[in-house]
């Protein structure tokens, strides 16, 4: 039975994507992964433009596994913390089953590919921080965050703390997993972020 377009598209990203997990090997080329799928370099490009584009298949798959779940989390989870929670446990435990992504998330898969791709990275990021900006922004109007509060610079200090679990986990070789100590971190931040005073 012939393989469907679609079918082999998807195929070839989720063999580079294995291919990711493997954060000492050597340089991905299209040769490399030619090979892993038993076709010609040929066919692959039958597929995608380019290497570049490749990535930004993955980097598309991403945005929409983390948003798909994250406008569920805003649409169905009432409370502000909750919805952090949610959101955090979510972002930790998508890195942690999907390596090859957590090394495009990182930017460290995307070190000498086309610039472009980092900025989508960035982007993606952005409207990662915008998200938990907003379950912020609810836990305000519930009380759940002092009046004073910079929910501006909290939702950064979030983002810094899910892409530096991010980092350890590919610099330990996959090792040092996302939600090890996550419910402990958890109550650290709540106590920090949600119920502090001046």
């Amino acid at each position: 039975m012939a393989v469907q377009p679609g079918e082999r598209r998807l195929n070839i990203l989720q063999t580079l994507a294995e291919m990711l997990e493997r954060p000492k090997g050597e340089k991905i080329t299209t040769a490399a992964l030619a090979a892993r799928l038993d076709c010609s370099e040929a066919a692959l490009y039958r597929h995608f433009a380019s290497k570049a584009q490749m990535f930004e298949g993955l980097i598309e798959f991403i945005e929409q596994s983390l948003f798909g779940v994250i406008n569920q989390i805003t649409r169905d989870v009432p409370a502000g913390p909750a919805q952090i929670e949610h959101i955090l446990s979510l972002l930790l435990g998508f890195a942690q089953k999907n390596r090859g992504m957590t090394r495009v998330l990182i930017g460290d898969a995307l070190v000498n590919e086309n610039e472009r791709l980092q900025g989508r990275i960035n982007t993606l990021l952005d409207k990662l921080e915008a998200a938990l900006k907003q379950a912020l922004r609810v836990a305000a109007t519930e009380g759940k965050v002092a009046p004073e509060a910079d929910v501006v610079a909290i939702a950064n200090l979030l983002r810094c703390y899910i892409v530096g679990r991010w980092e350890q986990y590919a610099r330990s070789g996959f090792s040092r997993e996302p939600l090890a100590q996550w419910r402990q971190q958890w109550s650290l931040l709540t106590v920090m972020i949600l119920t502090a005073r001046d």
